[in-house]
């Protein structure tokens, strides 16, 4: 029996979003081979997106322009941003996965909850990783467990925060009979 082949081009070099998505579709196709490669692509928004529409924004453009690459069975982007919510300021990922053929699924990573003075930082021009390294301590934050692990005593990470979220975003295009506009 022949192995089912899966190939997964993401739209970033950072390895902590590759692994996120290789350890989401090893997930879903646990028989599969995951082929997983990242490739650097424009996100058209700021380096520290801002906004929720922003980061949805950046997130759409990653995987398009994956998708134009070609070569794959899934085109997959992650993007983190922050906003300023109706509980406060928060950082959160959205994650958009395109199907070889167009299909396009959006989803959104559960939220994290940040001080006003990492927010304030934010809003001076600073990135969330630089400015964790600085109250923490750490150096490129952002290419390990991200301010997340550094919030919540490593209970959790960007990479578990990403794989979720892209597990949870692939429910339409594993099931899409279920999800078509009737």
């Amino acid at each position: 029996m022949t192995q089912q082949y899966i190939p997964v081009l993401v739209g970033s070099t950072n390895p902590i979003k590759v692994a996120a998505a290789k350890n989401a579709f090893e997930a879903l196709f646990p028989h599969a081979v995951i082929d997983c490669k990242g490739m650097s692509v424009p996100s058209g928004v700021p380096d520290q997106p801002m906004t929720a529409a922003d980061t949805r924004l950046g997130a759409v453009n990653r995987a398009k322009a994956c998708e134009a690459a070609g070569g794959a069975l899934f085109y997959v982007a992650m993007e983190g941003g922050v906003d300023r919510l109706e509980d406060g300021p928060a950082t959160f990922a959205y994650v958009v996965i395109i199907r070889e053929g167009g299909e396009m699924s959006v989803g959104r990573s559960s939220q994290l909850p940040l001080p006003e003075q990492v927010f304030a930082a934010l809003e001076a021009g600073e990135e969330l990783g630089h400015v964790m390294d600085r109250l923490f301590n750490t150096t490129n934050i952002k290419q390990a467990g991200g301010a997340i692990a550094l919030l919540t005593h490593n209970a959790e990470t960007r990479e578990s925060s990403y794989r979720q979220a892209l597990i949870l975003a692939m429910a339409p295009l594993l099931h899409p009979e279920l999800y078509r506009n009737l």
